[in-house]
């Protein structure tokens, strides 16, 4: 084989990371990263922040009486945070679902600020960025979700 020619076997790498047998170590493993963040936070929202306001724990009781929301409020918004962190592991859902808990997390914010004085309101501000990174990186998904809508 003369030097001028590359042999057959040889992979291409691309701008996008992408060769010919897969993603390169780089991009596969910025994928894998990315999944352990989407799954930590499903873990934070199903168990540390949605189970508490579903079993009416004391403390979530407290927090949504003081708003002067009440339990009503207190499920609705622990099903909500319940059903984002599921659908952070459904490929198909994965950037609506980023987007959705980030709307809530604004909400938090609001309610921080304005209820508590501030008190814990960076947590919602920290919460949104791995949230605004998972809908960005997987906005594909969107577009395959409104394709599948599309056809019914």
């Amino acid at each position: 084989m003369s030097r001028t020619t590359a042999p057959a076997s040889s992979t291409m790498t691309t701008p996008a990371g992408v060769c010919a047998g897969g993603l390169t170590g780089r991009a596969r493993g910025a994928r894998v990263a990315l999944r352990v963040v989407q799954v930590l936070l499903a873990l934070f929202y199903g168990i540390a922040s949605a189970l508490p306001k579903l079993i009416a724990h004391p403390t979530a009781v407290e927090s949504f009486d003081r708003i002067g929301w009440g339990s009503g409020a207190m499920y609705t918004i622990g099903a909500l945070e319940l059903a984002g962190a599921i659908a952070l592991l459904v490929p198909v859902l994965q950037s609506v679902a980023a987007i959705a808990l980030s709307a809530l997390m604004v909400g938090a914010f609001a309610v921080q600020v304005t209820v508590f004085h501030g008190q814990n309101a960076a947590t919602p501000l920290i919460l949104i960025v791995p949230l605004a990174l998972i809908a960005w990186t997987r906005r594909a998904h969107s577009r395959e979700l409104l394709r599948l809508l599309g056809r019914r």
